[in-house]
């Protein structure tokens, strides 16, 4: 394994991180809070690290395969989680390092999972951090950084995409990985200041606005008030947000089309259709089935819904209310939608909508050949045959996914929590949603697991953000053998 290259890509994370935290220290200054000192002391050491990694390890041999991209991927999303919970541990406002840990993978991997009970506790430089967190993780640092560095733009570089970017199936239609890059932050800031603007017209702070939008671009959740969204009662603000959650939970190649006035593919794909008929169909069950709790008024339980939809399956996790207390038809659906998450290549989590497609095509493929065995069948999407490793991967996925999932529950059931609290903390952890039912629903945290079940559920949101693999090659000691 290439180790400098790797030590140089880590050095150049460490440079990103220690600018962003700059944001927190002027952000700090504003509000005359002196928390402002941990975040420019921070971000200066992790600047200085950076530096010298990129220089003393200046790498001239820049070549990178799929197992130095996937291990340089894991590693850099743990290193900026470890730093970046220094400011919440130093200022005291976390004083437990795991529990700041706990709260700055959270925000990276972008599940909006919280230990915090009192959340307007935290000084606004705090607060900006947590969101600023979720928006470099939401489209990937590594992806800022193939847009930013030249050296890190060459073909190989797929392999660092494909360790970060969500889903099973990575464009292949742009030839220069550094412009699709840069296209994909290009479209992101787009989103993500059309949202401000949008909020500001509803009489939104600026503060509170950049807040809200920077963790909804991610689809993080991380709220700046005890309350969440609801703080905002505000039915235009709920459903902007609401229908932005929508939009970021997207594959960006969609909105890649629409840039190159290619319509007809655009509309042509499979998944986007399969994503908004899973939205359609979850909000209306949703919003008949709680009609009796909104007074029979089929707006507001429309409008609860609707939020509630989109924001779970694009794993965002706001939320505007205790949804403890909806109907177990209403419950089920939530939890249904938790594991199907958003589309390959937005910035939502969850297994990935074009991975079920997959897999029925794959269910209608095999029935097809028991009845006709002569047949050849081929799976397709948007009109393209599927690559037979990518059906392979997905499989794999599966099975890995599941693997994980058990065993964490597994752990977590130690705790003797009640089986509901267990098995959502961890399908909101691993498939990184945020908020669960019951002790960990919209209203409740992640406080007081104990140390070990909150190590578990880290893991589980590392996992779930960089899709297993990255992770689980750390672990690997055959990874790290010269000759692996």
């Amino acid at each position: 394994m290439n180790k400098r290259i790797i030590i140089y890509i880590l050095g150049w994370v460490l440079i990103v991180e220690g600018a962003a935290m700059q944001v927190c220290t002027v952000t700090s200054m504003i509000y005359h809070e002196h928390e402002g000192i941990y975040f420019f002391l921070t971000g200066l050491g992790a600047a200085i690290a950076g530096v010298l990694a990129v220089k003393v390890k200046k790498q001239p041999n820049m070549v990178l395969y799929q197992k130095a991209g996937f291990a340089a991927t894991a590693l850099s999303w743990i290193l900026m989680s470890l730093v970046a919970a220094l400011p919440f541990f130093l200022s005291g406002e976390i004083p437990n390092y795991l529990d700041a840990f706990f709260e700055s993978v959270s925000g990276f991997t972008t599940t909006g999972a919280t230990i915090l009970t009192d959340v307007e506790h935290l000084s606004h430089g705090m607060l900006l951090w947590r969101s600023v967190m979720i928006w470099l993780g939401g489209m990937g640092v590594i992806v800022f950084l193939l847009a930013l560095i030249p050296k890190l733009g060459g073909q190989q570089s797929i392999f660092l995409m494909k360790a970060e970017s969500p889903g099973p199936i990575i464009g292949k239609a742009v030839p220069k990985m550094r412009n699709y890059a840069a296209l994909l932050y290009g479209i992101y800031m787009g989103l993500t200041t059309m949202e401000i603007i949008l909020l500001l017209c509803g009489g939104m702070s600026f503060f509170d606005a950049v807040n809200v939008s920077f963790s909804n671009a991610g689809t993080g959740g991380f709220g700046i008030h005890n309350d969440n969204m609801a703080a905002y009662h505000s039915h235009y603000l709920q459903t902007v947000i609401a229908v932005f959650m929508m939009l970021f939970g997207i594959n960006f190649s969609f909105y890649i089309l629409l840039i190159w006035r290619k319509f007809r593919q655009a509309f042509r794909m499979e998944e986007l259709w399969f994503y908004l008929g899973f939205i359609v169909v979850a909000t209306l069950t949703i919003g008949i089935n709680i009609l009796p709790l909104y007074h029979h008024d089929f707006g507001e339980s429309l409008h609860q819904s609707f939020f509630y939809v989109s924001s779970i399956i694009t794993t965002t996790g706001f939320g505007i209310g205790d949804v403890n207390h909806w109907p177990q038809l209403s419950k089920a659906v939530i939890l249904v939608i938790t594991f199907i998450g958003a589309m390959a290549g937005s910035t939502g989590g969850g297994f990935k909508v074009s991975r079920l497609i997959i897999l029925a095509k794959e269910v209608k493929k095999e029935v097809s050949l028991l009845i006709h065995p002569r047949n050849i069948k081929t799976i397709k999407m948007d009109g393209k045959s599927v690559d037979h490793n990518v059906t392979r991967n997905t499989s794999v996925f599966m099975v890995v996914y599941l693997a994980v999932f058990i065993g964490s529950f597994l752990v977590i059931s130690f705790e003797g929590r009640d089986m509901v609290t267990s098995i959502t903390a961890v399908a909101a952890t691993l498939n990184n949603t945020g908020p669960g039912l019951n002790d960990v629903g919209p209203v409740g945290n992640y406080a007081a697991f104990t140390p070990l079940s909150k190590a578990v559920l880290i893991f589980d949101m590392l996992a779930g953000r960089l899709e297993l693999f990255p992770i689980i090659l750390l672990l690997s000691p055959a990874a790290w053998r010269k000759n692996g």
